[in-house]
């Protein structure tokens, strides 16, 4: 039996400066529904997300719950409405409790003469929060809690608030396997109570698990809305991009080179990694897996100089050196891109041109000061190298899309001209078709002699692109993988200490 219509966007359509953002794109959301919204980043689907929240006004078109139509509509509109949003950023304030945090969501109400009850508060969380199965005190302040747990608290927010619509944008991106078995949990009890979600994903391959129906974006305009059962990762990414993609993950065989990077019982007690292991040869990808917590992340850091090390010896090309600052592991053309892009990995209020050179300031600066005419052919190489989709190079990083800025950031690196490059998480948050194109320039790296080292927490990016798998649990390397070896079932089972 079909679900009741719930939300539906017509042919909207919205122009920024005469270029369309949408175009009589289209949606339709069913109570007890959960709706898989995809596209590339850039199709839209911010876009249609803040129309429906009241966040954004769209030129034509129209809104309805219920079948009836939404005339005004804001923020504060939406939320009254049943409406509510959880961004890949949780939006929480981190000196408030939980309590307080999820009061935020329907504030007014347990107050008397603006007299908070806060023992009716505290009762309200734990009961939103046992709605959904979150271990969570209300009295921990939101600072304390880790990725999930403020999303968990968000959607606790939303029910506070009796949303009958959530939007979720990017839920799982940085969440680990078991993390996000605990969210699709929390979903599907949602859905069988009636609430109606709208689930955006650049994890094609988790959608089967998750939606019920799926919708393309593509440049502003709906393609078309499908039952998830019909359709397969394979022709998602052909409507999304338009064409065929060659492969998400094109692997070419390099021959493996002299060994140029090395680690022998490297470890840092601030940084709680111990007896590292691992040889990076020229030409070849080695994948760090592992668990959230396993040490994945402060090995990159480690190595790169901003965390000291206590122990072992790193060795580059055989012979041993010392970083104790990322200043010395440039000099030593060794680079490192962060997982968190927009905290660490750009400045988003810098031009792409400052942003790409920002690594190479040395080679750019003499006696009279920047060379900017360098800076310029640099940015201008990089930006048509790696394909940034930009109007000009001076524009602020914060204007591109997620993919674009991620080819930024690693444009940075590329400056140096590194022998070994860390990459960690390199293509989380972004789209198929920006994922394919990092991916084929990793390889151009590695058949250029450079040493890649990548960390990542998607199972098939690790098995179709690396040529070895280091899998981490507590702070170590448990075991190391063969490409011909590895297995997603060798792979779990290493990380969780077996």
């Amino acid at each position: 039996m079909e679900q009741a219509s719930l939300l539906k966007a017509a042919n909207i359509t919205k122009s920024y400066a005469g270029v369309h953002a949408l175009r009589d794109a289209s949606l339709e959301l069913r109570a007890g529904e959960v709706h898989a919204l995809v596209g590339e980043n850039g199709a839209g689907k911010s876009t249609l997300i803040k129309a429906l929240t009241g966040a954004v006004i769209p030129d034509s078109g129209e809104i309805s719950l219920d079948g009836v139509k939404i005339t005004e509509n804001s923020p504060s509109i939406s939320k009254s409405l049943g409406i509510a949003a959880i961004y890949q950023q949780p939006a929480l304030f981190p000196e408030l409790t939980v309590a307080e945090n999820i009061a935020l969501g329907h504030e007014g109400k347990g107050t008397f003469f603006g007299i908070v009850n806060w023992a009716r508060r505290k009762q309200r969380a734990k009961e939103l929060l046992d709605r959904i199965g979150a271990r969570i005190g209300p009295d921990q302040t939101a600072a304390e809690l880790s990725m999930p747990q403020q999303q968990l608290v968000e959607i606790a927010r939303a029910l506070g608030a009796n949303a009958r619509v959530l939007i979720l944008d990017e839920p799982t991106a940085s969440l680990s396997e078991e993390d996000t078995r605990n969210l699709f949990r929390v979903v599907r009890e949602l859905r069988a109570s009636g609430v109606g979600m709208i689930y955006i994903s650049h994890r094609l391959e988790e959608l089967p698990a998750i939606a019920d129906r799926v919708t393309v974006l593509r440049d502003g305009e709906t393609l078309g809305t499908h039952e998830m059962s019909d359709v397969s990762s394979k022709q998602l990414i052909q409507f999304m991009v338009g064409r065929e993609l060659s492969g998400v993950f094109p692997k070419r065989t390099v021959e493996r080179g002299d060994v140029v990077f090395e680690l022998r019982g490297f470890g840092s007690s601030e940084a709680g990694i111990r007896g590292i292991d691992l040889t990076l040869h020229t030409g070849e990808i080695v994948g760090v897996a592992g668990l959230v917590g396993a040490g994945r992340t402060e090995l990159a850091k480690t190595i790169f100089g901003l965390v000291a090390p206590d122990a072992g010896v790193m060795l580059l090309r055989g012979k041993p050196i010392t970083i104790g600052h990322p200043c010395e592991a440039i000099d030593l053309h060794i680079s490192y891109l962060p997982e968190d892009r927009r905290r660490h990995g750009v400045v988003l209020d810098l031009p792409i041109s400052s942003n790409i050179t920002l690594a190479s300031l040395k080679k750019l600066s003499g006696l009279t000061g920047m060379n900017l005419i360098k800076e310029k052919e640099i940015a201008t190489e990089y930006t048509r190298r790696l394909g940034i989709k930009t109007p000009a190079i001076y524009n602020a990083v914060s204007t591109l899309s997620g993919g674009n800025q991620q080819k930024v950031a690693l444009s940075r690196w590329l400056v140096t001209q590194p022998a070994v490059l860390i990459l960690d998480e390199p293509t989380q948050g972004v789209d198929v078709g920006s994922k394919a194109e990092i991916h084929d320039l990793m390889m151009e790296l590695a058949e250029q002699g450079v040493a890649i080292l990548m960390i990542s927490s998607e199972m098939p990016e690790l098995l179709g692109m690396c040529d070895r798998i280091a899998v981490m649990n507590n702070g170590t390397i448990e075991k190391v993988f063969k490409r011909t070896d590895a297995t997603q079932d060798l792979i779990l089972s290493a990380a969780l200490g077996h």
